[in-house]
């Protein structure tokens, strides 16, 4: 009975110098578990960031570039607090679809779009993602008009979830540029694609200068970039002064075909693309895309430090290059 009573007390002594141990234990790791919960909840772990850029073009890799030279500056470097992912589709519109479902259906915690065409693709996939991802747009010539419920009148009202920059490139400064430089201007042919809203904006901003200077705007429609060369002949088949290059994606990947053809028939070309007069442009004036970029950036930035989409209104951001 007493050895029994003695091997009870033995094993009572034991288990509680195991809940001792145990205890001090717990209480010794309770800092880091802590520490480790607070990571979690402060998402400490890298923020998942989409980059969609519609095409490999100039502008379009300029303001991807002033994306992010702004999202490193302001701490948000890939591979540190954030997790980047690229993705183009150069200009397909079959693979740009694919990309925004997959990237509004994926685990991002914001999506980047260059160009006008990714923020439609984006933005139409966004609409049925359950919840939409946090969006922000730049180089994109006309917002209000893309058709994404951006208000032209309330730069406050569109999609709580997104926002972004509009930047209308000087058209008509261009178009004055060209009058003082060759005062005998009278026909400027232009290719583009009427299927791009951008492009549908810059349009109608060259036919309102061109009414005012008593210049007549002759145009041809490129539905794809295989067609911009066929559409250039036929331009500057119908006897034009200059031809004028707009910021139209479509034409801006084929660029060098237009530039080509006006070389044969000897018509200067402007354009509102920078890059393109080291190639054979007489100009160019457009905007200033990697400043541009920097600013969506910026915005870019807010979002992810934080700052309600909602409550940032879509602004234009007049920047010429």
């Amino acid at each position: 009975m007493k050895y029994a009573l003695v091997l009870l007390k033995t094993l009572a002594l034991g288990l509680v110098l195991i809940a001792g141990a145990a205890s001090v234990l717990l209480y010794s790791d309770l800092g880091s578990r802590r520490q480790r919960n607070a990571d979690e909840a402060g998402g400490t772990k890298p923020l998942r960031v989409a980059l969609v850029q519609h095409a490999s073009i100039g502008p379009l890799d300029e303001g991807r570039k002033g994306v992010l030279a702004a999202l490193e500056a302001r701490g948000y470097a890939d591979g540190g607090r954030v997790s980047i992912r690229a993705y183009n589709p150069e200009a397909d519109m079959s693979t740009a679809n694919a990309i925004a479902k997959e990237v509004t259906s994926g685990d991002y915690d914001l999506i980047i779009s260059i160009s006008t065409v990714s923020l439609q693709t984006v933005a139409n996939a966004n609409r049925f993602s359950t919840p939409p991802r946090r969006h922000v747009f730049g180089v994109t010539s006309d917002p209000y008009g893309a058709g994404v419920g951006v208000s032209r009148d309330n730069h406050l009202e569109h999609p709580p979830y997104m926002t972004g920059l509009g930047s209308m490139p000087p058209v008509a400064e261009a178009f004055r540029l060209a009058r003082e430089l060759r005062p005998e201007l009278k026909r400027v042919g232009l290719v583009w694609n009427s299927a791009e809203s951008n492009s549908v904006a810059a349009t109608n901003l060259a036919k309102a200068i061109c009414a005012e200077l008593g210049i007549t705007l002759v145009d041809a429609n490129a539905e794809n970039s295989t067609s911009v060369a066929e559409a250039a002949a036929s331009v500057l088949s119908r006897g034009v002064d200059a031809l004028w290059v707009s910021p139209d994606v479509t034409v801006a990947v084929a660029v060098d075909a237009v530039l080509a053809a006006a070389k044969r028939a000897r018509v200067p070309v402007f354009t509102s693309l920078p890059g393109n007069a080291v190639k054979g442009a007489l100009f160019d004036l457009g905007a200033d895309y990697f400043g541009i970029g920097t600013a969506q950036g910026q915005l870019a930035a807010d979002v992810l430090d934080g700052k309600d989409p909602s409550t940032i209104p879509v602004e234009n951001l007049d920047r010429k290059s």
